[in-house]
């Protein structure tokens, strides 16, 4: 494989000299209160607008968790996400003074090749690790929405998917890396810390501690992945599209969260349930690392076609 440091090094040098860690840390916390704030107010509104949406996009039962497990539960927590791109722009305009395009690359744009080349890679090695995990557990299943009301949910669902991932991107590939990397040369602060912190936000406490466990190493190598894409390219661009691809998989093709799966064609037995083995969960981590290691090949290697390219500015 290959990388190219000097596109991070350009990255990891483009902030202004208003970029102490005192106010990283202020913006950190800016971005997280915008973000809060503004996830309780959708959530709020989506709750209001459940008896204007179609029967079919409306939760089986009553409160928040039926709520949230439905289809306009799903979408409604798609739209929380742009309370971080809101919570950016404010952080990077006012304590930074740098535009929001600067935590893009070094040319300030999303590299579109790379994000298409980090989509495809990752829906191949989703495919990959889909037949490995129906060889686990081959029970799979119809999805309770209807192929047309799948085909007309196709645009929101990928718009919002994008909101969502681009967001989470921004703020743990782009910002507190790019940030942090100014003021310390250590990887384990720049690249360890938001990757730790990322995966330990998938912490889910209806899992088993094993299943959990398996969770976050798939999490947190992924997240790895993710940021070696940004340290050879100097660009999001191509973690934009990987994780968008992770997640557009999991939300309209094959489901294995039963409280996201309101969108998807098919639901496999849920990761978060009971009944799963402490060998399985092992398997289940073995099979994350090795679709994540799989895509940093595919993306990274100088002979692939999908190989990613440097943003020199």
């Amino acid at each position: 494989m290959i990388t190219e440091p000097t596109a991070f090094q350009r990255y990891r040098s483009s902030p202004n000299g208003k970029t102490t860690l005192l106010r990283l840390i202020l913006g950190t916390v800016v971005i997280v209160l915008i973000w809060t704030l503004s996830t309780f107010a959708v959530v709020r509104l989506g709750w209001g607008l459940v008896g204007l949406v179609p029967v079919s996009l409306r939760p089986s039962g009553y409160g928040m968790e039926p709520f949230l497990a439905s289809p306009i539960g799903v979408l409604t927590a798609l739209v929380t996400f742009c309370g971080i791109w809101a919570g950016a722009w404010l952080v990077m305009r006012w304590i930074h003074g740098e535009p929001l395009s600067s935590l893009f690359g070094n040319s300030h744009r999303i590299s579109r090749s790379d994000f298409l080349k980090g989509f495809i890679a990752v829906i191949l090695t989703s495919i990959f690790s889909e037949v490995l995990l129906y060889l686990i557990d081959p029970v799979v299943q119809r999805g309770t929405i209807d192929f047309t009301a799948w085909l007309l949910a196709l645009a929101p669902v990928a718009l919002l998917g994008f909101v969502q991932t681009s967001s989470e991107e921004l703020l743990f590939r782009g910002y507190l890396p790019r940030g942090l990397a100014s003021r310390f040369r250590s990887p384990l602060v720049w690249a360890l810390l938001p990757t730790l912190v990322f995966a330990m936000l998938h912490w889910n406490g209806s899992s088993t501690p094993a299943m959990n466990a398996a969770a976050l190493v798939s999490v947190g190598v992924f997240a790895a992945v993710l940021m070696a894409l940004v340290y050879s390219t100097g660009n999001l661009g191509a973690a934009f599209g990987a994780h968008l691809g992770n997640n557009l998989f999991g939300f309209l093709l094959i489901s294995h969260q039963a409280n996201l799966s309101g969108f998807a064609l098919f639901e496999a037995r849920s990761l978060e349930g009971a009944g799963w083995a402490g060998i399985d969960a092992i398997l289940i981590a073995g099979i994350g690392v090795v679709s994540s290691l799989l895509t940093a090949l595919l993306l990274l290697h100088p002979r692939s076609l999908l190989r990613v390219s440097p943003d020199l500015g």
